[in-house]
C-alpha cells in the first residue's frame, strides 16, 4: 500500500507533475463540450475551462520535453557541458515531444481567442479553426512519431506493456482530437446540429482517451530512461520514452 500511495501522491517528482497536470488538462476537455455542462455554467466560463485545460496541456508538455531534453544530454556526455543541448533532432521522442509542445501552443492561441468569438462571426475560421487545425495536425505527428517508437514499426503491434498502452490511447486520443477540429470548421459554413455534435464528441472522447493515458503513467510510476547503449546514434530512436 505505501508504494502505491507513492506512486499515486509524488509532488516532488517531475513525472507526478506531468501526469497530473496531463490528467488535469484532459479532464477540462472531458467536461467543457458536454451540452449539460455549458447550460450549467455558460458560455463564459466554459470557454475558460477550455482555455485552462489547454494551459495545463502546455505545462505538462513543457515538463515532457525538458525531460526529453535532460536525458539526451546526459546520455550523450560524460560530463555535461555549459552550453545549450535543447537540439536533438536525431532522436524521435525529441521530435514527439517538440510538436507536443507546439501542439498545446496551438491550442492556447484557439482557446483565447474562442473566449471572445462567436461562433458565426466571420472572424471566427481565421481566428480559430486555423491554430485549431494547426493543434490537430502536431498533436497527431507527435502521437505518430511516439507510437512508432514504441512499437518500432508502423505495421507492428504495440507491445502489452505500459508504455505500449499509453502510446496506443494518446495516438486514439490525437485522432479523436483531429475529427473534432475538421467537424468544427465545418460548422461556421453549415451551423449542422451534426457538426456541432461530432465536435464536442470528437474532443471529450480524445480528452477521455489522454486522460487514461495520464492516469496509466500517474498509476504505474515514472518509466526508466533507457540506457545510454540503446538510443542507436543513426536513426535516433530510442527503447522507451519519458512519457
Amino acid at each position: 500500500m505505501g508504494d502505491g500511495w507513492e506512486r499515486l501522491w509524488a509532488p516532488r517528482r517531475a513525472w507526478w507533475w506531468l501526469a497530473a497536470l496531463f490528467a488535469a488538462g484532459s479532464l477540462c476537455f472531458l467536461v467543457a463540450p458536454i451540452p449539460w455542462f455549458l447550460r450549467l455554467v455558460g458560455p463564459q466560463t466554459d470557454g475558460a475551462v477550455f482555455f485552462l485545460g489547454s494551459l495545463l496541456f502546455t505545462a505538462a508538455a513543457a515538463l515532457q520535453w525538458r525531460a526529453t531534453v535532460d536525458v539526451g544530454r546526459s546520455a550523450s556526455e560524460v560530463r555535461p557541458r555549459p552550453r545549450w543541448r535543447a537540439w536533438q533532432p536525431r532522436r524521435l521522442d525529441w521530435w514527439s515531444n517538440s510538436l507536443q509542445l507546439l501542439g498545446t501552443l496551438a491550442f492556447n492561441v484557439t482557446t483565447f481567442r474562442a473566449l471572445d468569438t462567436a461562433l458565426d462571426a466571420p472572424s471566427y475560421d481565421r481566428l480559430v479553426w486555423r491554430p485549431d487545425a494547426v493543434g490537430s495536425v502536431l498533436f497527431l505527428a507527435s502521437g505518430y512519431l511516439a507510437y512508432l517508437q514504441v512499437t518500432g514499426g508502423a505495421s507492428r503491434r504495440p507491445p502489452r506493456t505500459k508504455d505500449g498502452a499509453i502510446a496506443t490511447v494518446n495516438l486514439f486520443g490525437c485522432v479523436a482530437f483531429g475529427v473534432s477540429a475538421v467537424a468544427a470548421f465545418v460548422v461556421p459554413a453549415t451551423g449542422s446540429e451534426a457538426d456541432i455534435a461530432l465536435a464536442n464528441a470528437a474532443t471529450s472522447v480524445g480528452a477521455m482517451a489522454f486522460l487514461v493515458g495520464a492516469l496509466l503513467l500517474l498509476a504505474e510510476g515514472a518509466p526508466e530512461p533507457a540506457p545510454a547503449a540503446d538510443r542507436p546514434a543513426s536513426d535516433g530512436q530510442v527503447s522507451r520514452p519519458p512519457q
